[in-house]
């Protein structure tokens, strides 16, 4: 799989390329105390601190104390970096997700939930949003996260047939309503919110879309 991260430019996502292992002689050159994990989390933070129009190699790598050459040592390129970096901030959804109520609240209760943790999540790292539509989101933890959709999708109760669009539905609201041209106040979003649950209810309920039933005749003396 291929994304364009800049106008022409194709590339292979950091999820799919096979990295070939380093000599060990060429391991033992790499700067001590640095790993993926590390440079991955200082990124996040990077560009939580200035956004992602002034991330770059070298002003992580002063960071970090190190060369912006000692970087490639673990990510091939820039954009690998970001898709970690996005990764791991997704991962961050399961902690942000508030107790989803009662039982009675069902999936109601639970989409509720997912979609005021991920909200918060787009709101404390801005720089997410873009990411997203410039990367694929095929990450441990965007993974993760489908699977989470996909099993609220299935406690709905709809057919078959509407899943897909249900779905589509929700991931636009996701991102729609947490993205960065115009974040909606609380009350606007969870106005939206109670609207898209309404719109799934109504199509799982039994007889949605069907006519209404026409008035017993009066029975004849």
């Amino acid at each position: 799989m291929v994304t364009l991260a800049d106008p022409g430019t194709a590339r292979t996502s950091v999820w799919l390329a096979v990295r070939p292992a380093a000599p060990a002689r060429r391991r033992s050159e790499g700067p001590d105390g640095l790993d993926r994990e590390r440079i991955t989390a200082a990124a996040v933070r990077l560009l939580d601190a200035e956004g992602l129009a002034r991330f770059s190699m070298r002003r992580l790598a002063a960071g970090l104390g190190v060369t912006a050459m000692s970087l490639y040592w673990y990510v091939d390129t820039k954009h690998d970096l970001l898709e970690l970096a996005l990764d791991s901030a997704l991962g961050e959804l399961g902690e942000r997700q508030e107790p989803a109520g009662p039982p009675a609240e069902g999936w109601p209760g639970r989409l509720r939930s997912l979609a005021r943790g991920y909200r918060r999540l787009l709101v404390d790292h801005p720089w997410v949003a873009p990411l997203t539509a410039a990367y694929p989101n095929i990450g441990p933890h965007a993974r993760a996260f489908d699977s989470a959709l996909h099993r609220l999708l299935d406690a709905t109760g709809l057919p078959d047939a509407t899943r897909a669009g249900a779905r589509l539905a929700v991931s636009q609201f996701l991102h729609g309503c947490g993205g960065t041209v115009r974040r909606p106040p609380d009350g606007e979003f969870g106005l939206a919110l109670d609207v898209l649950i309404a719109g799934i209810q109504a199509h799982t309920a039994p007889e949605a879309g069907a006519a209404p039933a026409s008035p017993a005749a009066p029975a004849a003396p």
